[in-house]
Formats: C-alpha cells, sequence, structure tokens
C-alpha cells in the first residue's frame, strides 16, 4: 500500500490512528532514492516495512490456491541509535506472516513476532535487502540481470512452512514521484516507497504433512517514513479532519502491468486523500492523484471476532477504467494485538474488469475498521 505508518500491511503502519505520514521537511527537499543502498534499512527514520504477498498454485492450475504474506517491520525504539549496549532497544522488529487457504472450507493461518534487533538473530541490513527474525528471512540476490529475491519462514504456530525463490521480471516501480509518495495535503505528508511487481514465485509449501511445490506472482513494496503515524495533527486535511484508517490494493494484471490504489478514509468513512499509479503492459507508469482514484465499497463482511465490519467488494475508478475489486475468501481478518496491537484485514483478491472477467490478482488492506489505530 502506498501507505504510511505501519503499512498494516504493515501492521506497524496499522499504528497509526492517524494515518498521515508527516516529515519534519517537505518532498521537495526530501533526498531520491539511491540503490542498491534503498534496499537496506533506514534506522534513522521512525518506521519501514517491507511487505511481501503472493498468490500461488500447483503446476497446471489456472485458479490461485493459496495466498500468501510476509511483512517485516522495523522500528526505532525507545533507546538512542548511539547507546553502547548491543543489547539496548535502539531498533524494533516486527514480523507478521499468513497463509490463505483459497478453496471452499479454507482457512487463514497466521503468526507474528515481535523482538528487538540483535546482530546475528533478529536484525535489517542497513546495505542491502537482508531481513531476519530468527529462522523467518527475507533477502535480495543481486544478478547480472534483474533482481532474485528468496524468502522462508517456519510457523509451528499457524502449522505451515514456506520457502520461496522469486525473480523479478520488471524493474523497479518508484511510486509517487521517483519514489517520494504523498500521503495527504500538507508537503511533509509523504513516505518514501517502491515496488517490485510481477516478481516470478517458485515455493515450497510445508502443510499439513504434505509438501507442495507451487508457482505464481508476488509483489514486494517497501517504505518508510521520517514521522509515525498516530502522532497528534501528523495526517489532516486541509479542513484539520484526521483520517482513521486506510483502504489499499496491489494488484498484479493479467497484461502484465500493475494497479496500486488507496484511499485514507475519515471517522464517516468518506475519503480524505487518495492515490495510487499504474504500470502499463508497456511498461510505462502514471501517478495518479486524488482526482484519478475513487474507490467505493459494495459488500461487507463482519468479523465473527466481533467489533469490525469490512468492504470486501469494491467499484474502483482510474485511468485503467471501472473495475471491481473483490477478496478471494472473506475471513483473511489478522489479530495482530500481540505484536502491533490491533486487528486488521489483509488477504488475497481479485480485480475483474466491466465484463466481469478476471484482469488481474493480488492483495487488499484495510484499516481501521477494528478500532483506533494504536500499538
Amino acid at each position: 500500500m502506498d501507505g504510511l505508518a505501519w503499512h498494516g500491511r504493515r501492521a506497524f503502519l496499522l499504528q497509526a490512528a492517524a494515518l498521515g505520514l508527516a516529515s519534519a521537511g517537505s518532498a521537495a527537499a526530501a533526498p531520491r532514492l539511491n540503490f542498491p543502498r534503498d534496499f537496506g534499512a533506514h534506522p534513522q527514520t521512525e518506521i519501514e516495512w517491507w511487505y511481501l504477498t503472493g498468490l500461488l498454485s500447483r503446476e497446471g492450475r489456472t485458479e490461485p490456491e493459496f495466498g500468501y504474506q510476509l511483512t517485516f517491520f522495523r522500528r526505532r525504539g525507545p533507546a538512542p541509535l548511539d547507546h553502547p549496549s548491543r543489547l539496548a532497544a535502539s531498533q524494533l522488529l516486527l514480523a507478521h506472516a499468513a497463509l490463505s487457504e483459497l478453496r471452499p472450507g479454507g482457512r487463514l493461518r497466521h503468526d507474528q513476532r515481535l523482538a528487538r534487533a540483535l546482530a546475528g538473530l533478529n536484525e535489517a541490513s542497513e546495505s542491502d535487502c537482508a531481513l531476519r527474525m530468527s529462522d523467518w528471512q527475507l533477502a535480495r540476490e543481486p544478478g547480472k540481470g534483474l533482481d532474485h529475491y528468496r524468502a522462508r519462514l517456519h510457523s509451528r504456530t499457524a502449522g505451515f512452512a514456506l520457502q520461496l525463490q522469486l525473480q523479478a521480471s520488471q524493474p523497479l516501480l518508484l511510486q509517487g514521484d521517483e519514489g517520494l509518495s504523498r500521503k495527504g495535503p500538507q508537503p511533509g505528508q509523504f513516505s518514501h516507497y517502491y515496488s517490485q511487481v510481477q516478481l516470478l514465485s517458485q515455493a515450497e509449501l510445508r502443510l499439513d504433512g504434505r509438501t507442495l511445490r507451487l508457482q505464481g506472482r508476488s509483489w514486494l513494496d517497501h517504505e518508510w517514513s521520517d514521522d509515525l503515524l498516530g502522532k497528534p495533527g501528523s495526517l489532516t486535511g486541509a479542513g484539520g479532519e484526521t483520517a482513521v484508517g486506510w483502504d489499499w490494493a496491489g494488484i498484479n494484471l493479467s497484461d502484465g502491468g500493475a494497479l496500486t490504489v488507496f484511499r485514507l478514509r475519515r471517522a464517516d468513512g468518506s475519503t480524505l486523500w487518495s492515490g495510487g499509479s499504474w504500470r502499463r503492459a508497456d511498461g510505462s507508469s502514471l501517478t495518479l492523484t486524488p482526482e484519478q482514484v475513487e474507490l467505493r465499497p459494495l459488500r461487507y463482511w463482519d468479523s465473527p471476532r466481533g467489533g469490525a465490519r469490512y468492504p470486501l467488494e469494491w467499484q474502483v475508478r482510474s485511468p485503467q477504467g471501472e473495475q471491481r475489486l473483490r477478496a478471494l475468501m472473506d475471513d483473511q481478518e489478522i489479530d495482530g494485538r500481540a505484536s502491533a496491537g490491533l486487528r486488521y484485514w489483509e488477504g488475497a483478491a481479485e480485480l475483474l474488469d466491466a465484463q466481469g472477467r478476471r484482469s488481474g490478482l493480488g492483495y487488499l488492506e484495510l484499516t481501521g475498521y477494528a478500532g483506533a489505530l494504536r500499538l
């Protein structure tokens, strides 16, 4: 998601009840992205996340059988960055993992972790994408051409293990203005944000005593900001209104393109700010302004855990046309209260064109529906 705070994709992101990425400066004064350095962590900033999702199936199957999420969050901790003790909580790491079984009677399995950064155990490299929380890992493997990534996780709590080999098929997608993504009407409301879309994916899934070989497409987001979401006044509209949550989708399009759409939402459900991007099939990209994006809820689902009603089907208007976005399974709610202190909905979804034909697959994220976004 072009997300702001703890991208509840970003569940950390989720921590921002006021959802606005405000920075001490303005987007115009912010440094442009520099690779490979910006694949890595930015410990001087307050919040950051790497968000990996995808749809997978066995060879020969045309319908997606599984959706997965693996997200790492980094937050500056209470201890100063130059604290002399290696055990000081100067950096906190959090990770969420989930597997959606996309079949009748299927269920969502998920797990979470939270720990202080510690070299050799829980760490986020500053020089490249190399993240680790014990045996949960995500790393970039530079090649002569487009990048490779590998990821793995093992969760006894959720009852599955997943290993992924990911091959970039396209150049990086710099969201917003060359990687500076606006999150509101004020100059300081922005994040640094890029995506790796249309990742060719090979996976080994161990589930219920079986080992499955899977393939599909994935999506990787990396986003960071200088301010915590949820600071008073950090994300407000021109009239002082505050955002209470956001709705985001990242869709790998069937024609080889990619569509990102998001909106920040007021308490009454209306849109405070919206945006996104459209990478066309020919590789050209268009940054979407608030005037070009409209997300209108069509169908709601009530969580059996109480207190949350999520819109799981949407009418989407963008320069790509009028389309419908809908969840592939209703109950994909993540209970992240043991780590990020909140519940949110994050799950596999499909995009349908005006004739009802599938035009893409990806992930939908909904935050702020189960109460204020607070850690």
